[in-house]
């Protein structure tokens, strides 16, 4: 009997090796420069105890395993060369209208949630990507476009059931293995066991509406440098992604694409200083009900590969640095992806600001917008367009730095980080250190950045 012969006799769950029907849709990356990462084999998991049994199953065989939710870690780490525990079907959502709380499965993705959020109209922070996990958003912090109203997906976070490296479940909370739930709270998926559920609370859906504004590159400066003054005095109730843009066709576009909680009114009236510095080519500013704002602000891609660096910054970035930003857009190398390359700003601050550094392993609690500079290629593109595009963010990352400090968002995880402890857990890097140690002291939960 071999050791693969084993395992499937452990579990309910059905077990893929590499010639195997559906082994390659739940294994693929969403990031395709990794997509040659093949496993040795995929269990699907049916439930929790499959969880627990496959972790002692592989700590006993020497076998490495990661768990999978969505897929859409940036650096391809929901998979590696030895075993995936996909948790696709340790999902489902359970909601109490009694109480707000809102239960879900460890693989449930933002699809499944926002549907059943829906009939019972509440909310929490999440995602805007269909197929995302909830394991990977809220365990990296989880900002989403209404967390400068209501908190990260973390803070909304009750309790979680996590599998340890000894195949083992516990409960977290705040009272309960308090020191795990504080790790939970944004030190990163992966780092120390599998969370097969997560519990929540949730919140009445607020009146809604949005914008989106486009302005053509050459009004770039003026257009961004009014945009982060309007965000630094903006209420709360406001967030946007101020973005700008190239494709491999066109001569590049300034975004903004926003939400607010409130009326379309008090939202054109916050846009008006921008929508006066320079003429806009589409401007739709309009109420919405939340549920149609969560579907018109759905993020779409045209896939590929790609990489992401991020900054955090506390305050507006000054002119030289969106100088810097719009002139590297216009050395960009170019690629056959239609998503292109381009500098986002996303607006953070507002109540999330307002937990302390060190209440939650989140530790960016200072920041106001999120640099996030990013770049695409087709998977079968030359090694040469590659490694022009990766030279090309690399370069933009540093360059950025004369304006930015050295900190990165963990759920945008860059592979070719160098001191990423700091970058992503800052003054909460020696206590996470400490909690690994305590619950997976032998690593059994390890890939290249973690814990």
């Amino acid at each position: 009997m071999t050791g693969w012969d084993r395992l499937r006799g452990l579990v309910d769950g059905r077990l893929r090796l590499p010639e195997d029907s559906g082994f390659d849709e739940r294994t693929r990356p969403f990031n395709e420069r990794f997509r040659d990462v093949r496993p040795a084999a995929v269990l699907s998991a049916a439930g929790p105890t499959d969880v627990g049994r496959a972790i002692r199953w592989s700590r006993d065989s020497g076998v490495p395993i990661v768990a999978r939710g969505g897929g859409h870690s940036y650096a391809g780490n929901s998979v590696n060369q030895g075993l995936v525990l996909d948790l696709r079907d340790v999902d489902g959502v359970h909601v109490d209208p009694s109480t707000a709380l809102v239960t879900v499965g460890g693989g449930t993705r933002m699809k499944e949630i926002y549907t059943a959020l829906r009939k019972y109209d509440m909310t929490l922070p999440l995602g805007n990507s269909h197929d995302v996990g909830i394991g990977g958003l809220v365990l990296g912090g989880g900002v989403s476009v209404v967390s400068r109203a209501m908190g990260l997906t973390c803070d909304a976070l009750v309790s979680t059931r996590v599998v340890l490296a000894d195949g083992t479940t516990v409960t977290c909370s705040e009272t309960e293995n308090a020191d795990l739930f504080w790790a939970c709270r944004g030190g990163g998926g992966g780092n120390f066991g599998v969370n097969t559920s997560f519990t929540f609370q949730a919140r009445p859906v607020p009146a809604t509406s949005t914008c989106l504004v486009l302005w053509d590159r050459p009004y770039a400066v003026e257009v961004v440098a009014v945009m982060q003054e309007i965000m630094r005095d903006a209420p709360p109730e406001f967030a946007a992604r101020i973005g700008v843009s190239r494709a491999p066709v066109g001569d590049g576009v300034v975004s903004v694409v926003g939400q607010h909680l409130g009326s379309a009114d008090e939202l054109r009236e916050l846009m008006a200083p921008a929508l006066a510095t320079a003429p806009a080519t589409r401007v739709d500013i309009a109420d919405r009900s939340y549920w149609e704002a969560a579907d018109y602000l759905h993020h779409t891609t045209a896939g590929g590969a790609f990489a992401v660096r991020t900054r955090c910054t506390p305050e507006p970035l000054p002119e030289d640095a969106l100088r810097t930003m719009v002139t590297a857009i216009e050395a960009w190398p170019g690629s056959a992806n239609p998503d292109g390359a381009g500098v986002a700003l996303f607006t953070w601050g507002g109540v999330i600001n307002d937990v302390p550094a060190t209440e939650t392993a989140f530790p960016h609690r200072d920041t106001l917008f999120l640099v996030s500079m990013d770049t695409s290629w087709q998977p079968d593109e030359s090694p040469e367009v590659v490694r022009k595009n990766l030279d090309w963010l690399t370069a933009l990352h540093r360059d950025m730095g004369a304006f930015a400090p050295d900190t990165s968002y963990v759920n945008f995880t860059d592979p070719d980080l160098d001191d990423w402890r700091t970058a992503y857990h800052g003054p909460n890097a020696p206590r996470l250190a400490q909690v690994k140690r305590r619950y997976d002291p032998d690593r059994v939960f390890s890939f290249s950045q973690a814990i």
